[in-house]
């Protein structure tokens, strides 16, 4: 069976804080483990928790970035959906346009579509308009 982890479960995990949290958490994916069963993260969950990590928790994007990737590592959480490649992205911190913008320009690339965007960096994207 999959279990979906929430952005509060997600954030628990990453940052250990709240303590008490972060070690149920940390207890549920073991008794995942031992169930043979697998965590899994969908692309809404790692944007919020991208976003949460920058802005209320004062994470640069370099370091969430480096988190998220990190978290997907070991497989014991499973990404459901683009996160991983677009993760993997060489220089994301700084790419223009950012993380959250690849990761809805790749979901429409994996079913065969385009996008369209007033945003000029998004122009140099493959299948990509802009208005």
């Amino acid at each position: 069976m999959k279990v979906g982890l929430d952005t509060s479960v997600v954030l628990r995990l990453l940052l250990g804080q709240p303590a008490e949290q972060a070690q149920r958490a940390l207890a549920f994916l073991d008794e995942l483990a031992r169930r043979g069963d697998q965590a899994m993260v969908s692309d809404m969950v790692v944007a919020e928790t991208y976003f949460a990590l920058q802005y209320h928790y004062a994470v640069p994007k370099k370091e969430a970035l480096a988190a998220l990737r990190q978290m997907f590592a070991d497989n014991e959480i499973e990404a459901q959906g683009v996160a991983v490649d677009v993760l993997a992205t060489e220089g994301l911190a700084s790419a223009k346009p950012g993380f959250v913008d690849r990761m809805i320009l790749s979901a429409y690339l994996a079913s065969g579509d385009s996008m369209v965007t007033f945003e000029k960096a998004a122009g140099k994207l493959k299948s990509v308009r802009v208005l």
